[in-house]
């Protein structure tokens, strides 16, 4: 991975072999994000993805493999009990144009990743809600 900062956004080449969210969290640590949108596309071999089950209040994971564009990613980095926290969804078509998206948990890149980081000035941490099972923004 390599990443240049161009004012208060990251421009970040995820390469081939390198799992996603490991990198973004690397890119985190070092330059001390606390708030951040994030955006990026590319291709990926092997991804998890989840869905949340709102009347069960867990995860249902997905393990996609094959040759995948990334349509979309999109997510945040913010903290939880002060510590690097990240939240990001992707959706991935393959070559038939079948889409298949949700929570992020993995992505394992098969070319490149081009990702956006856009700093935000400030701070939100997380916390954890009970009732919805969730960790939410705490403002």
């Amino acid at each position: 991975m390599e990443y240049r900062t161009c004012g208060k956004t990251i421009i970040a080449r995820i390469d081939k072999g390198e799992e996603i969210l490991e990198q973004v969290k690397e890119i985190a640590l070092k330059e001390n994000i606390k708030l951040a949108s994030i955006q990026a596309l590319g291709a990926v071999n092997e991804f998890t993805i989840g869905v949340f089950k709102t009347d069960e209040k867990k995860y249902v994971a997905k393990d996609c493999k094959g040759n995948f564009e990334i349509v979309s990613l999109t997510g945040t980095i913010n903290t939880m009990n002060e510590e690097f926290y990240c939240h990001v969804h992707m959706s991935a078509g393959n070559e038939k144009g079948e889409v298949f998206g949700g929570h992020l948990n993995k992505a394992m890149v098969s070319a490149t990743c081009e990702m956006v980081i856009y700093i935000i000035d400030g701070k939100i941490d997380r916390y954890y809600d009970e009732q919805i099972g969730l960790n939410l923004l705490k403002f």
